[in-house]
């Protein structure tokens, strides 16, 4: 698991240098669920929230995140994709799934069907203490 997370580190280094392993996740959510606040960010991940907000001011920064006043409380700040940070985000996307797809290439159908299972089975966990 530890190669697992250094090789991914290292990937999204990779395909754009600008953007961390953590910066591409948090974007990823924030298009996933359409906009979110700093701290349902940091509860999601289970990350510190001062560990959020550098990431989050370094996207703000970068033009590919911005504050915007939730529709339904005008005091809470709801973090949004730019344009920018769509256009980044699907280029990583697309350079990821390409090396998936290079590197599975040569598996067989069954193998690559244990290994989604597996990868599903895994991420199903809810974590300690929590219920399933």
């Amino acid at each position: 698991m530890t190669v697992f997370a250094r090789r991914a580190r290292a990937a999204a280094g990779r395909m754009h240098p600008e953007l961390s392993l953590v910066s591409y996740t948090l974007l990823g959510h924030l298009e996933e669920v359409g906009g979110c606040r700093a701290t349902d960010l940091a509860a999601h991940y289970a990350l510190d929230k001062s560990t959020v907000s550098r990431q989050v001011t370094a996207l703000e920064r970068a033009g590919l995140i911005e504050r915007r006043p939730d529709t339904t409380d005008q005091r809470v700040q709801v973090l949004h994709l730019t344009g920018a940070g769509r256009h980044i985000l699907a280029q990583v996307t697309e350079s990821r799934r390409a090396a998936f797809r290079e590197r599975l290439a040569d598996w067989p159908a069954q193998d690559l069907s244990r290994f989604a299972e597996y990868l599903v089975r895994y991420n199903a966990w809810p974590g300690p203490g929590r219920e399933e």
